[in-house]
């Protein structure tokens, strides 16, 4: 149910219960989760997140992806499209894009070959080009990320209390 996109170096697949723990290793290290959340991920909340990105496939057709080198099998990331229906304003109301790459694998270009792959697909599957994404104003390397993907800041918000910068891709 879940398409799986293979770019020059990476693979994107659904997730599978024998990658929680490279999963939850990535959400408990305080580098992914600086910006994302302000804190590590318990297991218990990284399972709920995990669980999460399973059931957007099942009840949406899209979701996250889970991203692994293809010469290794090693977990470099998760990033993809959610409806979160977050509670944020302005509201969002476009296919929204994220993503989040364990800190061995940062430096790599990864994030831009998963992410330029995933919106691809996103393009034929929602008809639409337009996704947006919400980052941390200080967070320097997915700001730069999102840019090189298109994106361009439309708003500033509060989620859960914490600054975000809006951004959209057209």
């Amino acid at each position: 149910m879940v398409p799986v996109l293979e770019t020059e170096r990476l693979r994107l697949r659904g997730h599978e219960v024998r990658d929680f723990d490279a999963s939850a290793a990535m959400w408990g290290d305080q580098d992914v989760t600086r910006f994302i959340g302000g804190k590590p991920s318990t297991r218990e909340d990284s399972w709920g997140r995990f669980l999460r990105y399973i059931g957007h496939w099942q009840a949406l057709n899209h979701g996250f992806w889970l991203i692994e080198e293809k010469a290794t099998g090693a977990f470099v990331g998760e990033g993809g499209f959610g409806t979160f229906k977050r509670e944020i304003e302005p509201r969002i109301e476009a296919p929204e894009q994220g993503w989040a790459l364990s800190p061995t694998m940062h430096g790599k270009g990864y994030g831009f070959e998963a992410m330029s792959a995933a919106a691809a697909w996103g393009e034929t599957f929602f008809g639409r080009t337009d996704f947006v994404c919400i980052i941390a104003p200080e967070n320097q390397p997915s700001l730069a990320l999102a840019h090189k993907l298109g994106y361009r800041e439309y708003a500033q918000g509060l989620y859960k209390g914490e600054a975000s910068v809006m951004l959209r891709r057209s």
